[in-house]
């Protein structure tokens, strides 16, 4: 199969029959066998029942629907392991990314040998105090922190070899980090490409202004699981044993001026309690050094969700 076509969504029953016609189109036009592969992450209109009627009609149509909603990443984690497309392309269910930029897409990763390729809204038609200035900030802190010359990392629309898919793993809100998660996995061609961005036709925008304050927080995460996320005593066993030392070494300077003034009372001294207090957080960090390293080798279920129902799959 050529193209795996993965979309997310939450209540958009009104887009999706106009969303699936336009994609077939331009698949039929382009020669490419394909699948659409719709997340249903736990709808409370008539996303489902649409999914079904659209399955219907056409058998390239396919649906998975969640108990209820977990979010973006869980979602495109669980397309991303039904995907059998030797491209896969994300977009969103809300028709404000265009199915016709998807042959361009599809020709990087096949013929210029992309691993990645990511969409660059450089026109965009939201709100500039609540979505275009903040993206502007969060998009240039994600360069600086990961090194990938990327002008939009959050934009839906994006295009992959399926290999980086099946290579990586999406969870919490790391749907933002695709990139950096498939640079860390080994991935280094990654490329972009300026995308039409519409203007939304039908319904209201999911996102309110905490997935900027969430966005920075999961930036300060994934910095540090890509760093040390396979070797966390790295991280605290270092800075474990550089507060201890210190501590340690005012002991010593306390304990020998002491001895040679016995006049001097060591727990009459500030550098006393700050001895003791940098010892104390060095032997904390040591411990949680120990503990990350447990807990990096099992965590189970941390991609583990409720699926109501499938169509195709």
């Amino acid at each position: 199969m050529n193209l795996s076509i993965v979309i997310p969504l939450k209540d958009e029953a009104e887009s999706l029959p106009e969303l699936c016609s336009w994609i077939e189109r331009v698949a039929n036009e382009q020669q490419l066998s394909y699948e659409i592969i719709l997340m249903d992450d736990g709808s409370t209109d008539d996303s489902w029942k649409v999914i079904q009627q659209l399955r219907t009609a056409n058998a390239h149509i396919k649906g998975i629907r969640f108990q209820r909603n977990y979010g973006k990443s869980a979602a495109l984690n669980e397309g991303f392991k039904a995907a059998q497309g030797t491209v896969v392309i994300t977009m969103d269910a809300d028709l404000q990314d265009s199915p016709d930029e998807i042959p361009d897409l599809y020709k990087m990763i096949v013929t210029d040998g992309f691993d990645l390729v990511s969409g660059w809204k450089k026109k965009r038609y939201d709100n500039t105090l609540t979505k275009n200035i903040p993206s502007k900030f969060f998009n240039a802190a994600t360069r600086r922190m990961s090194g990938i010359k990327l002008h939009d990392f959050n934009c839906g629309l994006k295009a992959y070899n399926n290999k980086v898919i099946k290579s990586i793993e999406v969870y919490g809100e790391m749907h933002r980090y695709i990139p950096v998660l498939a640079k860390w996995a080994g991935f280094r061609k990654i490329g972009e490409k300026v995308v039409e961005h519409r203007k939304r036709k039908y319904g209201i925008t999911k996102f309110g202004w905490e997935r900027f304050v969430n966005g920075f927080l999961d930036l300060a995460t994934i910095s540090f699981v890509g760093k040390f996320g396979k070797r966390p005593m790295h991280f605290f066993g270092l800075w474990g044993t550089l507060c201890f030392l210190l501590g340690f070494g005012i002991s010593i300077y306390l304990t020998v001026s002491k001895l040679i003034d016995s006049s001097n009372a060591i727990t009459n001294r500030p550098a006393f309690y700050v001895a003791l207090t940098v010892m104390v957080i060095g032997s904390q960090l040591f411990l949680a050094g120990f503990i990350g390293e447990l807990i990096s080798r099992s965590s189970p279920e941390r991609n583990v969700y409720l699926i109501e129902e499938k169509a195709g799959l």
